[in-house]
């Protein structure tokens, strides 16, 4: 039988123990796990002395009884007290760490740009456009006729080698050139025509300078008396709209099969106003696209009588453009997104 004396001084233990640990507390949710410990319901210390009731003689169950009632209460309202300390502290610490200076100057906002290739699109398409051309956009698979047959490509040219075409099956491929879309443009309409077509070709070639995805415009006139000149007319005013008003081009003798005669176009250097450079490698000039006067055969294939009509087409890479334009001596560069060369540019 237990002396309700030793009872009691367990319970003065108990309270005394929480007053002890109780400064060692940090938050709210240390309070709730240390309070368990004293009035949980099963395994609190304080209620397991109720089951010590048994063990006490009946005259003092009743004394017994109403000291460990009025040290749970007491028990109760210092947690409570305790709990609300801490959660003051809490929230003050809190706005501390959350706490704004108003009188601070502003973040200021960090703003995007356009993709290099994106402007340099929208700028050619802008200035073709200022000069009547429309805009045609085909698809970016090709059908092997509109993409080398119908352009006077002979079937043992090498551009139809697996090693340079990405072939879907026999007869579909990804479209290598965006002189597919004059063909469709040729056969739905009657000259004169005066369209570019800018989008994405691709071709198996990857290095330094070449991608297998890149993106290309091509440009397209039809009508009576087209000639050389007209083609260099046109070329002028490009460039020098991209590179500067003193930029000039010159034309060298070359072979594409969908045009006769054909060019590679080359522009006065830029940077060094063509007294030889890194750039323009000492020669004054740079390549920057291929052109020529349209083959009849090709006219011809889209039913568009080639002793009436004459035109010209010019084919040039967007990327090459952006190169030149900003500097960029690794097309890699244009398709990481790496923000650090593309912060930079913002044209």
């Amino acid at each position: 039988m237990q002396d309700l004396r030793e009872l009691n001084e367990a319970i003065a233990a108990i309270k005394q123990e929480i007053l002890d640990h109780a400064g060692e507390l940090e938050s709210s949710r240390g309070v709730y796990e240390f309070k368990k410990g004293f009035l949980d319901s099963k395994k609190g210390k304080l209620s397991q002395l109720m089951k010590e009731m048994r063990n006490i003689p009946n005259e003092s169950k009743a004394e017994f009884g109403k000291n460990v009632n009025a040290a749970k209460e007491w028990a109760v309202n210092f947690f409570e007290e305790l709990d609300t300390k801490l959660k003051a502290e809490e929230l003050k610490r809190r706005y501390e760490s959350e706490k704004i200076d108003i009188t601070m100057p502003a973040v200021q906002p960090k703003y995007g740009n356009l993709h290099p290739i994106t402007t340099v699109r929208n700028q050619l398409t802008e200035i073709f456009a200022s000069m009547g051309f429309e805009v045609y956009e085909g698809t970016e698979i090709e059908t092997d006729f509109y993409n080398f047959t119908a352009l006077n490509t002979p079937q043992d040219h090498p551009a139809r080698d697996m090693q340079d075409t990405f072939y879907l099956s026999p007869e579909f491929l990804l479209r290598t050139q965006t002189s597919a879309g004059q063909i469709h443009v040729m056969q739905s309409k009657k000259p004169p025509i005066k369209v570019v077509s800018p989008g994405k070709v691709f071709r198996s070639d990857d290095d330094a300078t070449h991608s297998p995805m890149f993106s290309q415009m091509e440009g397209l006139v039809v009508d009576e008396g087209i000639n050389l000149c007209d083609l260099q007319g046109s070329l002028n005013m490009f460039v020098q709209q991209i590179f500067g008003e003193q930029t000039t081009t010159r034309l060298r003798p070359s072979y594409f099969p969908f045009t006769e005669p054909s060019v590679e176009v080359d522009v006065s250097c830029f940077q060094c106003g063509g007294k030889g450079c890194k750039l323009c490698k000492g020669t004054g000039w740079i390549e920057v696209l291929g052109a020529g006067v349209v083959n009849k055969k090709v006219l011809e294939n889209c039913g568009i009588d080639s002793e009436k009509y004459s035109g010209f087409a010019f084919g040039l890479g967007l990327e090459r453009i952006a190169m030149l334009k900003y500097g960029i001596n690794n097309i890699k560069l244009l398709f990481e997104s790496d923000l650090r060369v593309l912060d930079q540019i913002d044209d």
